[in-house]
């Protein structure tokens, strides 16, 4: 019998598919179905730290004309604030009594100040694990390589003394020296890196002059970013490393597997494909384990890596060459 388990974080998980976080996680009914057609785990939509000091900030607006007294600014400030996660935390409890697979949390965060404390709530609530979605734009002009990347460390900390549950540290490619950086992430006791986080990215209207959002999904060809920092950092760091964007179908999740993921994590396919798509992903990867006579994920999970590939200067080359393209 084929054995498509592996260990992500220290969960046992019954394959390595994982739906990522989105909107498409924040429903229980939609979890639900996740589960029923084969996913191993699921990513909460994020918690964000803007979403909480807006809803603060949106009833000091309304309150300035209603209160005198600091009091009532202090009451209504944590009113607003225990509301928006109390929301939350349901969600973690309800999918926690009527799924059996790990339920992830996941919050977007761009520092180390106050929202740290909501970690522990979390974990209070039943999540098997936590998932930092960490990113700060390099756009300060002000600010160097190293306080930026310096950020991240101080969230991990600052979370760590809040949580005892699993925590995942969801990075982009933005970083001066990402091999080092990534490697030193590790080095602070997570339980995993997830390659890579996706966001918003601008376009410009031209009939109505504004600022819009483009690329809202990923595409197939995607999966380069990732699989070939997947495969660099693979038996390089101290924990594990789930793939995500651009993986869309069961070829994909199997390159990922090739070049040393744990867990390969999906999303923008479960929208242009529907969630049955979790079931054909899954489907292709035991027909590909069949065809090549492995009988668990473990026999060959890694052997595309940058360490044991017969060729590693494929994924350090970037310049192109005629000698890895193939064509003239």
């Amino acid at each position: 019998m084929l054995d498509v388990k592996t260990k992500y974080m220290g969960l046992e998980l019954k394959n390595p598919l994982i739906v990522g976080s989105s909107g498409l996680t924040k429903s229980i009914d939609n979890i639900i179905k996740f589960e029923k057609y084969g996913a191993a785990a699921v990513v909460l939509k994020s918690l964000f730290e803007e979403q909480i000091k807006y809803e603060i900030n949106k009833v000091h607006t309304h309150q300035d004309s209603m209160f005198s007294y600091p009091e009532a600014e202090d009451y209504i400030s944590n009113y607003a604030r225990h509301n928006s996660l109390e929301e939350y935390l349901n969600l973690i409890r309800e999918a926690k009594a009527k799924v059996s697979i790990p339920i992830i949390a996941s919050i977007n965060c761009v520092s180390a100040s106050e929202w740290t404390s909501f970690a522990k709530k979390i974990q209070e609530a039943g999540a098997d694990a936590l998932e930092l979605n960490a990113f700060i734009l390099p756009s300060d002009f002000h600010r160097s390589a190293a306080e930026n990347e310096e950020m991240y460390f101080k969230i991990i900390e600052e979370v760590k003394k809040q949580v005892t549950i699993p925590i995942a540290l969801k990075i982009h490619h933005y970083f001066s020296a990402l091999a080092q950086t990534a490697q030193k992430l590790s080095w602070t006791g997570i339980s995993g890196l997830v390659l890579f986080n996706r966001f918003f990215a601008p376009d410009i209207d031209l009939d109505n002059m504004k600022v819009v959002a483009t690329n809202l999904y990923s595409k197939p060809e995607d999966i380069a970013m990732s699989l070939r920092w997947v495969a660099i950092l693979s038996g390089n760091v101290q924990c594990d490393i789930a793939a995500t964007t651009g993986v869309h179908d069961g070829k994909g999740l199997v390159k990922q597997l090739l070049a040393g993921a744990k867990a390969v994590q999906v999303c923008s396919t479960l929208y242009k494909n529907g969630f049955q798509q979790i079931e054909l992903m899954l489907q292709y990867l035991s027909e590909w384990m069949e065809k090549n006579n492995y009988t668990s994920v473990d026999q060959f999970r890694g052997k595309m890596s940058h360490r044991k590939t017969d060729n590693p200067a494929a994924y350090q080359r970037v310049q192109f060459m005629k000698h890895h393209a193939g064509i003239e």
